[in-house]
């Protein structure tokens, strides 16, 4: 994978993936912290989820990362993060359970492997999908609850590098919609299409 323009040339790609999760993570609290009582009921740009059903999606998924980066099995975690992992105050569920996912990926072999629903998957690529998912949830959050998103610029150039080839190649599995046909200069709008977004869409409007 190249290196961005914010990266550091001497990382290897996999621990450059890695550095980036804790900025993006950032790039989403923000977004978390700026959604109002009413909008978390409101429709995402994720087919049949709202606001809230996209922010608990990305908390069950931190609260995964941890137990897998340990080296647990899906059978040892089991169904402890199914169903609701919000409770009453989502700001605060996605608060305790950022800081444990992120200290979980600094200490993280970047060479090693965590068990998936695929199989053994590497740890380099668990980051990329990881920080895929960040990247792009986060507009669905921010879309969805019409407020601002930051994301990180290098964050969507290495999604944009992981996506694309897969969508090329016709490898595309069923975690995100078909690919649009966006064809504008924004980066993030190329990273939206490729995972079945409209770039054009504006905040807070109807699916």
């Amino acid at each position: 994978m190249s290196v961005f323009a914010g990266q550091d040339p001497a990382l290897p790609a996999e621990k450059a993936t890695i550095a980036l999760l804790p900025d993006a993570a950032r790039a989403v609290t923000a977004v978390v912290e700026a959604i109002g009582p009413t909008a978390w009921a409101a429709p995402s740009p994720c087919q049949g989820w709202s606001v809230r059903d996209v922010l608990n999606h990305l908390v069950a998924e931190h609260r995964w990362a941890p137990r897998l980066l340990a080296g647990e099995s899906l059978a040892q975690v089991g169904d402890a993060y199914d169903g609701d992992v919000l409770g009453v105050d989502p700001v605060a569920a996605w608060r305790r359970a950022m800081p444990i996912s992120l200290l979980a990926w600094a200490q993280a072999d970047p060479t090693g492997q965590v068990h998936s629903s695929m199989g053994p998957l590497g740890v380099g690529e668990y980051a990329h999908q990881m920080l895929l998912d960040l990247t792009v949830h986060g507009w669905d959050l921010a879309t969805g609850a019409g407020v601002a998103y930051r994301p990180v610029p290098d964050a969507i150039e290495d999604g944009i590098a992981y996506e694309q080839p897969l969508v090329q190649a016709g490898q595309k599995t069923a975690i995100f919609a078909a690919p649009t046909g966006y064809r504008g200069p924004d980066r993030l709008g190329v990273l939206l299409a490729l995972t079945g977004r409209d770039p054009a869409r504006a905040p807070g409007s109807p699916r």
